[in-house]
């Protein structure tokens, strides 16, 4: 079902209240991706790649007219531990927030959350140097 038959066929805010049980085409990676084994009744992104596309301007309307792949860019943790991942749209730059399924890749999850750790905004060489400088002896042992 398109996008523009979606429109037509359910009123606004139907996602809100009803559970998103259809299947789609990851645009990412290709894997079909079902609404089963996901642990919630609202599926909105790969559990492969984690990829959604940017249909919601509030989460469950489908009022975003912009269409963009959604990518996820990292996780946070919510109050209670519930992890959420982050996307960022690529054609817009918008941001939003998903709950982590159950049926999520797991080592997908964590090497969005290990990327900070991996890319430190400084040069890890200056590690022993910022170390003396903040009053340690600046060995790495």
């Amino acid at each position: 079902m398109n996008r523009e038959n979606k429109r037509r066929t359910f009123e606004k805010g139907y996602y809100k209240s009803h559970p998103c049980d259809e299947r789609f085409t990851c645009r990412h990676c290709g894997r079909l991706v079902t609404p089963d084994c996901a642990g919630t009744r609202h599926r909105n992104h790969c559990p492969n790649c984690l990829t959604s596309l940017h249909v919601d301007t509030t989460p469950g309307d489908r009022a975003a007219d912009c269409g963009g792949r959604m990518e996820p860019i990292a996780v946070w943790v919510k109050r209670g531990g519930e992890w959420a991942i982050l996307h960022r749209c690529s054609r817009c730059g918008k941001i939003s927030a998903n709950r982590v399924a159950a049926d999520d890749n797991p080592m997908k999850l964590m090497s969005i959350a290990m990327g900070p750790l991996t890319q430190p905004p400084f040069p890890l060489e200056r590690i022993e140097e910022m170390t003396r400088l903040m009053g340690g002896d600046g060995r790495m042992e």
